[in-house]
């Protein structure tokens, strides 16, 4: 069995596409996955299952979704070892120990094309930075993500893949959880 991580996008925000946590954990076991565990009300699942191709668990899970709440949300599975690297990784902490607080993790549905990144204008968003590693798009956000330009409509314009957005108490808490 491996380890996996769900992230959803876009549910129980100001009241719409409502989902329970503990019915979206028995969703999950309908579906075939074992040793679920939540994070918050956002959508965070940790779960295991036998490995495989994490694009075919976002089909698996979108589709359970769909019949089980009757809504469509965009969904992205990564491996536990995978956001254990990204946690590990992140440049605004370990080279400059930037506040906890102001570091997030844009996670994107596929690697984007390099010249689309390198298109976007870096100094126009300042302070706000980011940078691309793999499918993880590092934020500093030093007046706030709810403050910032560099949201998930801002990255999927920009560079074409879906996107979701996670605070770094949480990456540290799913990396904890998925230990």
């Amino acid at each position: 069995m491996e380890k996996y991580i769900s992230i959803l996008r876009g549910i129980n925000v100001s009241g719409h596409k409502l989902i329970k946590m503990k019915l979206l954990q028995e969703m999950f076991v309908s579906l075939g996955f074992s040793n679920v565990l939540t994070y918050i009300q956002s959508g965070n699942v940790v779960f295991e299952c036998e490995p495989g191709n994490p694009e075919r668990m976002n089909k698996i899970i979108s589709e359970g979704i769909m019949e089980t709440f009757g809504f469509g949300v965009p969904v992205l599975v990564i491996r536990a070892d995978e956001l254990r690297i990204i946690s590990e990784n992140n440049r605004f902490l370990n080279q400059r120990q930037e506040d906890v607080a102001k570091l997030h993790v844009t996670f994107l549905s596929e690697e984007p094309d390099g010249k689309l990144i390198d298109g976007i204008g870096k100094e126009e968003y300042l302070p706000d930075e980011f940078y691309l590693a793999g499918k993880a798009v590092y934020l500093f956000c030093p007046g706030g993500y709810g403050n910032t330009k560099l949201s998930n409509t801002f990255f999927e314009k920009k560079l074409k893949v879906e996107a979701t957005t996670r605070n770094w108490k949480t990456i540290l808490e799913l990396v904890r959880m998925s230990g």
